[in-house]
């Protein structure tokens, strides 16, 4: 049975042999939460209404004019006794998604979060401006309106299925990649952690991400997909907190011509399988590759893993819930200290 303990007694307990494995327990010296940035929004012009709060309770007023906090992001921390990671590792979500992306699979097993803790790293997930537990606005201050994911949609664009028309209500009927390393049979339970995000607002993103860093760094960013984007965008302006960059297959990169500023930044640019097969993702790969060889060719570091070439098959675009993210974990971690980040 796996638990969390805090306490130097129970760490000397836990830690007593090596190395450390998933069954061990994880013992904390802390762990909690905190929002970042945000600012002061005005609303006026709107009509007062009278609503009724609650079923069967009075009318009440309701003036949608006056102030309003928006665009602060939250942040989760675990800081592991055992601290062996050098820097604070932030891990940063994609598009739709929240931290979730890294705590538990959809099948329940355990996710980036516990492994990167076990290896020894303070860990801060977030969520991002208007996800999950961080802020959101009404139409009044952000422009546009959300969009939402459909249920069949990551399945056919996330390398689960293959491609459109892939999807089947019916389980027997789906075409799900030969080899897929992804839980399937809990789909239901990964539709169960998207949520809806806006096309308007990537500056208020990136300014809350900006003030993690401010707060937090100098650190190492793991960044999935939309969030690969704002850790390099975020690097570019903050390339002294920055100290490595794991690009977990980043949904385009930052601004070639801001490239040569990441030449301090060790990168990594992780790919899972059936990337090439698939337009959308082989694009993205061609925009990071480009970016990477930018930063190359000002003299900075860049690493890429296709991790079909090292015999590593069958991950689609969530690979750190795929059956096999502790393998893909090792991977990172392996990299990491190869970059003097570990002690």
């Amino acid at each position: 049975m796996k638990r969390i303990l805090m306490g130097a007694a129970l760490a000397v307990a836990a830690f007593a042999a090596a190395p450390v494995s998933a069954e061990e327990d994880i013992v904390l010296r802390g762990m909690g939460s905190f929002h970042v940035g945000g600012r002061i929004a005005a609303v006026s012009g709107k009509d007062v209404k009278m609503i009724q709060r609650q079923v069967g309770g009075p009318m009440t007023k309701l003036d949608p004019n006056g102030q309003y906090m928006v665009e602060q992001m939250y942040a989760q921390y675990f800081l592991p006794k055992n601290k062996k990671g050098k820097l604070p590792l932030l891990m940063w979500h994609g598009g739709g998604l929240t931290g979730v992306t890294y705590e538990s699979t959809p099948d329940g097993r355990e996710g980036w979060v516990n492994m990167f803790v076990r290896y020894g790293w303070d860990t801060y997930v977030s969520d991002a401006v208007e996800r999950g537990r961080a802020s959101f606005a009404s139409p009044d201050v952000w422009k546009g309106e959300p969009i939402f994911l459909t249920y069949q949609d990551p399945f056919e664009r996330f390398r689960i299925g293959d491609g459109e028309g892939s999807w089947n209500a019916d389980p027997s009927k789906q075409k799900v990649l030969p080899g897929s390393q992804f839980p399937v049979e809990a789909y239901a339970n990964y539709m169960k952690q998207t949520v809806p995000r806006w096309l308007s607002t990537d500056e208020a993103i990136l300014n809350g991400y900006l003030a993690l860093i401010d707060k937090l760094c100098p650190c190492v960013l793991l960044a999935h997909s939309q969030g690969g984007n704002f850790a390099f965008l975020a690097a570019e302006q903050r390339p002294d907190q920055i100290k490595a960059i794991v690009a977990v297959e980043s949904a385009t990169a930052g601004k070639i011509a801001n490239a040569p500023k990441l030449k301090g930044i060790p990168v990594l640019m992780l790919f899972g399988d059936y990337v090439d097969q698939h337009p959308r993702w082989a694009t993205f790969k061609r925009i990071d590759t480009e970016y990477g060889n930018a930063i190359k060719a000002a003299g900075g570091t860049v690493d890429w893993i296709n991790l079909p070439d090292i015999g590593i098959k069958g991950n689609g675009h969530m690979l750190m819930q795929d059956k096999n993210n502790k393998q893909v974990a090792e991977v990172i971690q392996k990299w990491l200290v190869s970059k003097g980040l570990v002690d």
